[in-house]
């Protein structure tokens, strides 16, 4: 479906610069068919040498002739560039913002105009394919637009399509999601340290474990609660743990950090 379309993506850091991997890696398009517009100028010559993509000389060359413009600057820049490309939008261009907090109707007030636009909430393992993506698409939004999204994003890992007013609470739970993990995964390292394993080895082992746990969940044929059940003998090691958990408030802390990050999500967008 993207062979036939012209990309722009303004904003090539970090999530940036994964999605054009992820497309280039999928071959879901050229590299000619891709123009990239940067504010920082060595990363954008270092993406044409590893990619050899078009770099564009400012937003509006980004845009000139691109069908899907993928914005991805910060949440606090994002008004000033509406405003700079609000001229040089043509009528079928479809906008994808994955800047956090930034909603469908703030994009399309500022664009003055029915613009189609689709917002996206991608995280940080789509870095390296193993992302968990939600869009929400904007009033003016079509169905083929939808598409196009999900193929671009599913590039990079797993990609689910909800309404408008999730989109906050995506960004508290697997937006932010990430960095509840790495914790998790450090604190079980140190404690693995405590009770006498090497450093390496309690990192690889913490990080394995849940990798396997996240895996078994992904199958979808057991409820988490029935594969922690399994996990649990009468009187053995794991009920003594997850007691330790409960008694820690281990679940009412991480739905508190959902709670919190979803919360700064929708502040952001005001």
């Amino acid at each position: 479906m993207l062979q036939k379309k012209k990309i722009a993506v303004i904003g090539v850091g970090k999530m940036g610069g994964g999605l054009l991997e992820g497309i280039l890696a999928r071959k879901l398009m050229a590299p000619k068919g891709i123009s990239i517009y940067d504010k920082v100028p060595g990363r954008l010559a270092e993406l044409k040498q590893k990619y050899g993509v078009r770099l564009a000389s400012h937003t509006r060359d980004a845009l000139s002739g691109a069908d899907i413009a993928i914005l991805g600057v910060k949440p606090q820049n994002m008004r000033d560039l509406l405003e700079e490309i609000r001229d040089s939008l043509w009528n079928n261009q479809v906008l994808i913002s994955i800047a956090a907090g930034i909603s469908t109707t703030f994009i399309e007030d500022a664009m003055k105009k029915k613009v189609r636009v689709i917002r996206v909430m991608p995280n940080m393992p789509a870095l390296i394919g193993c992302g968990a993506t939600a869009l929400a698409p904007g009033k003016y939004a079509r169905e083929e637009d939808v598409a196009l999204a999900l193929q671009i994003f599913d590039a990079v890992g797993m990609t689910t399509v909800v309404t408008e007013e999730l989109m906050d609470a995506v960004t508290g739970l697997s937006g932010s999601g990430p960095a509840y993990g790495f914790m998790m995964i450090e604190a079980l390292s140190d404690a693995g340290v405590l009770m006498g394993l090497p450093r390496e080895t309690a990192v690889k082992l913490a990080a394995q474990t849940m990798l396997g746990a996240a895996a078994l969940c992904l199958q979808g044929e057991k409820h988490p609660a029935a594969l922690k059940d399994m996990v649990t003998s009468p009187g053995g090691t794991t009920i003594a743990g997850l007691k330790a958990l409960e008694e820690g408030k281990f679940r009412a802390t991480l739905i508190k950090a959902v709670e919190a990050a979803t919360l700064r999500s929708k502040a952001l967008g005001k």
